[in-house]
């Protein structure tokens, strides 16, 4: 009877086969693909800023005007993913959570960024938070100015970021079934360490995700900030809006090497953030495991 089921069990053990056609096919376009999509352009940025030498690819990066909009772009990006991640976070948790009256319409509101179109963004922003707008008519008897300063800009950038947050952890969220945390306090446990030690380490590797897109998205964007930001040099001027400048000038070269340094520390930034994604990753899977 034994000798019986061995084959059988072999027979299970075995691999499924792969719904898609051959390894070597489905890899061999995927990376075409990727090469015709993403490295072929990749590579001509490159290659056009290399071609006048390295040096002047230097000169084009290294003066104060580059560096000031470089740190402000990465800088209002990196502050408006951090916004996003808390609160981003939050929203995805109520709604997920919280039954409440007219969810669907707060659901739907939160694509709200995805489908307007970024100029609209922009001016609509720029138009409540002016000196005269609803919310900026407010703000300027205590000193404050968020319309045309770089405080804008972070603004904007939230505006545009909030919905890669929340649509990346929600499904995350639906997902922890709440006897967990049900299981948790009748053990004993705290809100806080319920919160610390098992919807956090669930929700973390979608957190990072959703903070790692936002900030992509923020660090390149162009349309919502040129209205908001004022756009003056050394001070409320991004590295988009600088590219743009400079080709207007026909200055293709110092447009080129903007872009290089701009794809150069997006590439290590993100790379940085899912080497941090997949340890987390790999940690929630280990206290499972355990």
């Amino acid at each position: 009877m034994t000798a019986l089921a061995l084959p059988r069990l072999s027979r299970r053990s075995r691999r499924a086969p792969a719904v898609l056609p051959g390894r070597a096919l489905t890899l061999g376009l995927t990376i075409t693909w990727l090469s015709l999509v993403v490295l072929l352009p990749l590579s001509a940025v490159v290659l056009s800023a290399a071609s006048p030498g390295w040096e002047a690819l230097w000169h084009g990066i290294s003066s104060p005007r580059v560096r000031a909009s470089l740190l402000l772009s990465f800088g209002s990006a990196f502050v408006a993913a951090l916004v996003n991640l808390l609160f981003g976070g939050l929203t995805a948790w109520v709604l997920v959570r919280y039954p409440f009256p007219a969810r669907k319409l707060v659901d739907a509101l939160v694509d709200l960024p995805f489908a307007l179109p970024t100029a609209v963004a922009g001016i609509a922003l720029a138009t409540l938070h002016a000196p005269q707008g609803w919310i900026g008519r407010w703000l300027a008897p205590l000193g404050l100015q968020v319309a045309f300063a770089p405080a804008g800009i972070v603004v904007a950038l939230i505006f545009i970021g909030l919905p890669f947050v929340v649509r990346t952890v929600q499904p995350v969220l639906e997902d922890l079934a709440p006897e967990y945390e049900e299981a948790a306090r009748s053990l004993g446990a705290s809100r806080a360490q319920v919160f610390v030690h098992v919807v956090l380490p669930a929700m973390l590797p979608a957190l990072l995700t959703g903070f790692a897109l936002a900030f992509a998205r923020a660090a390149g964007e162009y349309g919502s900030v040129i209205f908001i930001a004022g756009n003056m040099p050394m001070v409320s001027e991004i590295a988009p809006l600088l590219i743009v400048t400079r080709l207007e000038q026909y200055d293709v070269a110092g447009a080129t090497a903007i872009a290089v340094a701009m794809l150069a520390l997006s590439f290590t930034l993100l790379l940085a953030i899912n080497l941090l994604q997949g340890a987390s990753r790999t940690h929630a899977t280990g206290r499972r495991a355990a």
